[in-house]
């Protein structure tokens, strides 16, 4: 099917993209702080990257299993949760990193300051019965 997205193929775009051009990609994450946060499958074990547009405050990065407002958690949460202590790249840097999911007035909090400066992810939450996970990729 032609309309059908290939997202290997899209983030192996995105990473490329990034690593050329000291830690910023074009196209749809052209102006958007980007992490490329590395996780191993919780079931194969095969390593990946997922490019993600993060919220930054302060020295801290925070993340969202978002999938767009899907029902369903992304694969790459579910391989953070199994395998928390990977690593991660942001502008040039590549560093350790253990994932921590954020709960209760936490979570709240850090999703309540993602929505405002990307509306998008207000809309997210809406589409879905789920709570979207935050996670906090604290260097190790």
């Amino acid at each position: 099917m032609a309309d059908t997205i290939d997202f290997d193929e899209m983030n192996r775009a995105v990473i490329t993209d990034f690593r050329a051009n000291g830690g910023k990609a074009g196209g749809m994450f052209e102006g958007y702080p980007l992490v490329l946060v590395h996780h191993t499958g919780a079931k194969s074990g095969t390593e990946r990257i997922a490019p993600l547009v993060p919220f930054l405050e302060d020295d801290r990065i925070f993340i969202f299993a978002s999938k767009g407002g899907a029902d369903e958690n992304p694969s790459w949460y579910h391989n953070l949760v199994a395998n928390p202590e990977t690593k991660a790249e942001f502008g040039t840097e590549t560093f350790p990193i253990r994932a921590r999911v954020l709960t209760g007035s936490e979570r709240d909090d850090v999703y309540a300051k993602q929505s405002a400066v990307q509306p998008q992810f207000a809309d997210y939450q809406r589409k879905t019965s789920r709570v979207i996970p935050v996670i906090e990729l604290e260097r190790i």
